[in-house]
């Protein structure tokens, strides 16, 4: 029973220094967060926003499609329409402590209104922060655009 122990803790303790050695000759893998942030995958899906036309006015027709795809009901939403007849979002709410990140909403939406960005700075202390507007999301459009949003508007534009 002895024996056992013995030869276990002797077995064990260059097993143990094998790979401690092995990574100290290794470069370290070390980012300087707040300055440099690492690169996200291109599938990595964030924090939402909503696209706009060209000439600016907003994408979104609240059909609540997205709403209907949403498994974690997350998002509230309450229709209008404007002088011209155009249907467009009065209230568009997305609850983030809801949302799973999955991405159906993105692809439920018929106008490419919603997408979900690279955005993976979004801590707060306050709950309520966490209740995304419309007028929030607008503003947190990303300077460059998906090199994926195009592909998805021309297959779409097929089918």
């Amino acid at each position: 029973m002895a024996f056992d122990v013995i030869k276990t803790v002797f077995l064990a303790f260059p097993k143990g220094f094998y790979t401690s050695i092995k990574h100290v000759f290794k470069k370290p893998v070390t980012l300087q967060y707040p300055r440099v942030r690492e690169e996200m995958a291109r599938r990595y899906r964030g924090k939402h926003y909503l696209e706009m036309y060209d000439d600016g006015t907003e994408r979104c027709v609240c059909c609540g499609l997205c709403a209907a795809a949403c498994p974690a009901d997350a998002i509230y939403m309450e229709p209008a329409e404007n002088e011209k007849g155009e249907r467009y979002a009065k209230l568009y709410e997305i609850n983030l402590l809801r949302c799973i990140y999955c991405g159906f909403c993105e692809e439920a939406c018929p106008e490419e209104a919603i997408f979900l960005g690279h955005e993976y700075e979004f801590s707060d202390d306050n709950r309520d922060s966490f209740i995304y507007t419309k007028e929030q999301m607008l503003a947190n459009r990303p300077k460059k655009e998906k090199r994926f949003k195009r592909i998805i508007r021309k297959v779409r534009r097929i089918f």
